[in-house]
């Protein structure tokens, strides 16, 4: 044991620990979610520690071997070394500073075996006076956030593109599925299937728009606020060098904000960030919705889609299977939603010149860049690359109903469609047995109409009609 303290008094501290006593406070002080940090975020606030302790020692205040001790210590934790040393709740009170602590105490005491010390020796190398200097909780714990944020958007944003991919390949090989349209759950006009599967993809191509746009936000830092945004304790050349040594460290453009009070007290392009990604979810929702009625049945539904098969589905009924995989994605979004509350909330509730809620919001948001990523890949894997499609279902219910007659109202007029409509709803028969029994167009003339291209194309139909008779 080694005996560590702080202003609050003294503790022991087991030697094979690299965090000291900062971190064994914060252990006893916030059990809440009984998990660890996220692991990408540990790796982002050692970038930033890395990228600070290069820019001290440019700045001629940190002496050159401890400065390249800590860099090197931060690049194990980057590395994925020391992930155990990291045990502090991420929900905490304190605005991060038990995190950022954790941080400063490992790297500290990795330094010092580099330099040949014994751990604690914290009058060679300090958590506080060499790897926190020029800093404050109040800027390093929210520029890590922004890093750890930028880094997990790439795989959300491959997961989506993904899912965009798979969606447009479907609207290729469904292009002459023609199928009902549905307003209001009721039958309406025709459509095709490929046309159904591009508007999703559409709508998700919009979505990766969203996030994209709002994380760029995240490329503007406060590093050099230090504690309120004045820049106390952190000199001049410093606040421009480590947004310069933190680009080439994470490998993203990194600028200094032009106000950086402001860029310590709010936090609102976080709440930008989760709303791309809730708004999203909300498209993902429709979407997983549409495929879950498309499939119902088999049998005594619309049965329109055949979702692959991926367990059984009841303990009680044999043979019944669930469209699993289309619940589990909007689970996975009602998640994101609630967590995008959270965030909402922590974002709001920063008083005068800080954020003190930056813990939970990034807990959430990390959890949202991760659930959604996960939620859309196994849509992807699960059931969209074994999509299938039952044709004869499709065309079953398209003949079957009275919606196609809206095609008609160009060759017949609103009148007579409607009363082909009323007799089909009365008698249950199909439309094109009626028109054809009272000889109002011939079979070639309703196969020419009700085709996939002239059903679903603005214009085509009337005119191509036309051309058709020759008039």
């Amino acid at each position: 044991m080694r005996k560590e303290h702080d202003f609050l008094g003294e503790l022991e501290v087991a030697d094979e620990l690299y965090y000291g006593v900062q971190t064994i406070r914060a252990l006893e002080n916030f059990n809440i979610t009984g998990k660890h940090l996220d692991q990408d975020f540990i790796k982002s606030l050692a970038m930033v520690k890395k990228a600070s302790a290069l820019a001290n020692m440019k700045t001629g205040r940190l002496n050159v071997s401890i400065g390249k001790a800590i860099a090197q210590a931060a690049d194990e934790v980057i590395a994925g070394k020391f992930a155990d040393q990291f045990p502090v709740d991420p929900i905490q009170g304190g605005a991060g500073t038990s995190v950022n602590m954790n941080m400063n105490e490992v790297l500290a005491n990795r330094a010092l075996e580099i330099l040949g010390h014994p751990k604690g020796s914290y009058d060679i190398v300090s958590p506080n006076n060499h790897c926190n200097m020029a800093q404050s909780t109040n800027d390093a714990f929210p520029t890590a956030i922004k890093v750890c944020a930028i880094l997990k958007t790439k795989p959300l944003l491959e997961a989506l593109q993904r899912l965009v991919e798979e969606l447009e390949k479907k609207a290729e090989e469904y292009s002459e599925i023609l199928k009902m349209g549905r307003t209001h759950l009721q039958d309406a006009v025709p459509i095709t299937l490929g046309q159904e599967m591009g508007a999703y993809a559409s709508g998700i191509r919009r979505g990766i728009k969203r996030i994209k746009s709002a994380v760029e936000g995240a490329h503007v830092i406060n590093m050099g606020a230090t504690a309120v945004g004045t820049g106390l304790n952190a000199e001049p050349s410093y606040i421009h060098d480590v947004a310069y040594e933190l680009s080439e460290v994470v490998g993203e453009p990194f600028y200094t904000a032009d106000n950086l009070i402001d860029a310590t007290n709010n936090t609102d392009i976080f709440a930008d960030i989760s709303s791309g990604i809730k708004v999203t979810a909300l498209v993902l929702i429709k979407m997983a919705n549409d495929f879950r009625l498309m499939a119902s049945g088999p049998r005594c539904g619309i049965g329109e889609l055949k979702l692959p098969p991926r367990q059984p589905g009841s303990s009680i009924m044999p043979g019944k299977v669930n469209p699993v995989i289309a619940e589990v994605l909007n689970q996975v979004c009602y998640q994101v939603i609630g967590n995008d509350l959270t965030i909402t909330l922590a974002v709001e509730n920063g008083q005068f010149e800080l954020n003190v809620m930056e813990p939970v919001l990034a807990y959430n948001l990390f959890n949202n860049l991760c659930y959604l990523k996960n939620g859309v890949n196994t849509f992807v894997d699960k059931l969209l690359v074994d999509l299938e499609v039952d044709r004869e279902q499709c065309e079953y219910w398209l003949n079957r109903s009275v919606g196609i007659v809206t095609a008609l109202l160009p060759h017949l007029g609103y009148e007579t469609a409607s009363a082909l409509a009323k007799e089909a709803y009365k008698s249950g028969r199909a439309i094109r047995d009626i028109i054809l029994e009272q000889g109002l167009l011939t079979e070639e003339e309703i196969n020419h109409i009700l085709s996939p291209k002239e059903m679903t194309r603005p214009g085509i139909a009337g005119a191509n009609l036309l051309k058709h008779k020759g008039n």
